[in-house]
């Protein structure tokens, strides 16, 4: 596993990260789904893989972000 770092954000700069995480995430889940269309078991489960990590990270983020 990495080692942490530490980064100071603003909330804005959070929220941000959220949205373009976002946009990656729905690409990933797109990815996916051809692959599966296609019958690319290993794709899929690069693709799926990497929406899921992203998905932890954004719930991550998102619990920093102040209502």
């Amino acid at each position: 596993m990495s080692n942490a770092i530490t980064v100071k954000l603003t909330g804005d700069e959070i929220e941000m990260l959220v949205d373009a995480l976002e946009v990656d995430l729905e690409g990933y889940v797109e990815a996916a789904k051809e692959a599966r269309a296609n019958n690319k078991r290993d794709d899929v489960d690069t693709f799926t893989e990497a929406a899921t990590r992203i998905q932890a990270l954004m719930t991550k983020l998102q619990d920093l972000i102040e209502d």
